[in-house]
Formats: C-alpha cells, sequence, structure tokens
C-alpha cells in the first residue's frame, strides 16, 4: 500500500490540531474547565509529537471519566432548619414529586437516606440524621453516617448555630474533609426584622447582622470561620444560593464539575449560562476526536456509533435544560398554549413578548437559542 500522507502534510495536520486545541482552552477560565490543565497539557504534547492515537484515546478515557464519576454529597442539620427543603431545592424537584426528601417539622431522618438527581445518575444527595440524636451520639456520628464516602458535607442550621453543630464541623475538620455552613430560612428573618423595626429596617444591615452573628459563634469556640451561605430554599436567585453554587463548583474536583454544573436548577441567566458553556466544551471535545479520526482516517473508520454517541449527548443535554419534548409539553400546559406554538418560539424569539414572567421567558429564550439545532430523533 502507498503511504497515506505526505510528511509534510501531516505536520500541517498536526500543527492546525494543536493550534485548534490551544485556541479553544486558552480563554476558559480554569474554574469552567471541565478537564484538568494537566490533562490539556497532555493533549497537547501527543498532539505535538504526531502521537494521533494517544491524544484520540486520551480524550475518549477523560470524558468516560467525567461521565461516570460519582459525586456524593451530605447533607446534615437538626430537625426543622430546612435541611430537606434544601435537597428538594438543590436536585430541583417539588416536596410532593417523585423522588423528593420529605419535608416536615419533627426529625422525618432517622437514617441516612439518598436522593438521586432526576436528571444526572451519577449525583446523589445523602440526607443525614442531625447529630447527637440517641442513634447517632457526637462521638461515633461520622462513623455511623460513612463519612468517607462523601465530597463535602453541607451543614443546615436555622436562627441559630448550635454546639452539636459546631461539634460536627470541628469532627470534619479532624477528618480533613471540606465543609460549608448554610444558613436557610433567611428570607423569613429578613421579613420579620422588617415587621418589628418598619421605620429604621434596611435589608442589607439585617443580612450583614445573620452574617456577624455566624461569625461570632466560631470566633467563640476558637475555630477558623469557615463559608457561611445565607440562602432561600424558595427563591433561589436571591442571597447567596449563586454564590454557594459557585463555590462548590469550584472546590470540586475537576472530573466531577461538569455532571455537578449540569445538575444545577435554572435559576439564573448565569447558571444556565455556565451550563451552556460546560455542555460546549463536553460536545467539543467529543467533535474534535472525531474530527482527528477523520483527518487520520488510518486510526480507524468514522463509525455509525461515533454519531451515535453525539446524538445521544445533545437528546440528554435537551433534557438538562428542559427543552426536550416532554419539559416543552409542561411548559405549553403551565402557559395554557399549544406546545406546537413552545417549539416555534424556540426559532421565533418576539412570541415572548405575549407572555408575562419576566424572568422565566428572560431565561427559557436564552437556554432555546443556545440549543437552536434541530431535534435529535430518538432511534
Amino acid at each position: 500500500m502507498g503511504q497515506l500522507f505526505s510528511d509534510t502534510s501531516k505536520k500541517e495536520d498536526n500543527e492546525d490540531l494543536v493550534s485548534s486545541f490551544n485556541e479553544y482552552f486558552k480563554d476558559i477560565k480554569t474554574e469552567n474547565k471541565i478537564i484538568s490543565q494537566e490533562t490539556i497539557d497532555l493533549i497537547k504534547l501527543h498532539l505535538n509529537k504526531g502521537n494521533i492515537h494517544g491524544a484520540n484515546c486520551l480524550i475518549s478515557d477523560t470524558l468516560r471519566n467525567i461521565d461516570n464519576a460519582p459525586i456524593n454529597i451530605a447533607v446534615t442539620g437538626e430537625s426543622g432548619v430546612g435541611k430537606s427543603s434544601f435537597i428538594n431545592a438543590l436536585i430541583g424537584i417539588g416536596p410532593e414529586e417523585e423522588g423528593a426528601a420529605e419535608v416536615g417539622v419533627i426529625e422525618t431522618t432517622m437514617k441516612r437516606t439518598s436522593y438521586k438527581h432526576p436528571k444526572i445518575e451519577t449525583l446523589t444527595l445523602w440526607d443525614l440524621p442531625g447529630i447527637g440524636t440517641q442513634k447517632f451520639p457526637p462521638k461515633t456520628y461520622l462513623e455511623e453516617v460513612n463519612f468517607k464516602e462523601y465530597d463535602f458535607f453541607i451543614i443546615v442550621s436555622a436562627t441559630r448555630f448550635t454546639k452539636l453543630e459546631v461539634d460536627l464541623a470541628k469532627a470534619i475538620t479532624i477528618m480533613k474533609k471540606n465543609y460549608y455552613f448554610v444558613r436557610t430560612k433567611v428570607d423569613i428573618d429578613v421579613e420579620n426584622e422588617r415587621k418589628t423595626k418598619p421605620r429604621t429596617f434596611e435589608r442589607e444591615k439585617a443580612l450583614k447582622q445573620i452574617q456577624s452573628y455566624s461569625v461570632k459563634v466560631f470566633n467563640d469556640n476558637n475555630m477558623a470561620v469557615p463559608p457561611i451561605f445565607l440562602i432561600s430554599n424558595y427563591d433561589l436567585s436571591k442571597y447567596d444560593f449563586p454564590v454557594l453554587m459557585d463555590t462548590l463548583i469550584k472546590e470540586l474536583h475537576v472530573q466531577k464539575r461538569h455532571n455537578f454544573i449540569l445538575s444545577l436548577p435554572n435559576f439564573t441567566d448565569e447558571a444556565i449560562d455556565r451550563k451552556y458553556k460546560a455542555t460546549q466544551q463536553f460536545i467539543w471535545l467529543e467533535a474534535f476526536k472525531i474530527g482527528v479520526v477523520a483527518i487520520f482516517p488510518v486510526l480507524g473508520n468514522l463509525r455509525n456509533k461515533d454519531m451515535e454517541k453525539i446524538k445521544n449527548t445533545l437528546n440528554h443535554y435537551r433534557k438538562i435544560f428542559g427543552v426536550d419534548d416532554e419539559s416543552l409539553e409542561l411548559v405549553a400546559k403551565d402557559f395554557q398554549v399549544p406546545v406546537e406554538q413552545v417549539k416555534k418560539t424556540m426559532k421565533t424569539p418576539h412570541l415572548w413578548k405575549n407572555y408575562r414572567e419576566e424572568t422565566f421567558r428572560n431565561n427559557f429564550k436564552k437556554l432555546a437559542s443556545a440549543f437552536d439545532y434541530p431535534v435529535v430523533p430518538k432511534e
């Protein structure tokens, strides 16, 4: 058989691939990359050396690891602090929907309970019993709840931090695990403050007082002050929920970042944009890998299963963003319009003037334009 490529053409192809790879990742911030800089450098090294097979295999392995990397988040706190509501908010389902954490004012969690994200199979939230119960005394709490399994702990509190919660934070620190304090029901506290002091009330001042009190608890216990986030489980766009999500994304292992970003509820334009950019990276890497095979067919023919994987990925992302057929039917039902009109709206932004809810309109329009490609049929 004759030589498939001249040395000159191979060199030019290699340079094009390296240039394309460099150009794509150079402007993406480190905390937003779904693969590590070490992996990026190693892929470039393979490309520079002309080791196309090595680059292709590394990209394939990296994407497979991203798909399969488990994410386990422990959520703990005492009875009535909004722990179950926080879990439901994080996985984006209502308290009465199938798979939701049970919400109540009494202690509903007497054993650790797992809650799978409805769209991200690798993400599990663990609702842990409150520390200090008869079955879970402080000395053995972490061992009893299998602390080694979790990527990090979120300690949920309301009104005030208790001694048991502070003791739990100390124990987690000793075990060298990350933890974050979440102060829920801030919307209720702020409203109560407004009613109590109608003349002198200042929203920012009230929030600062809550934050200052929380910091004081740790200072009084001679502890380093951990990240503290003030949130409302019923209005995620307000207060510190977006900051909490940003913090978790930055501190998660890079391999787990992609799926965690996709799990976020669509509560702000920024959250939607971040999810869109994460999906862009994954699809770009898949397409780059297929492009390498197309340029160097000696690696193997471009098979139907390669394109099928792209189709499956796109269909998965449509579900994540809520623009699959089932989700669009629910939207149509909520707005009492035919589903065909909703689908048409995805390509005709002017129709959004017929609807009143500004936040939903902006978010959905951005989402729709991001995924404004032909529907990928299911096999």
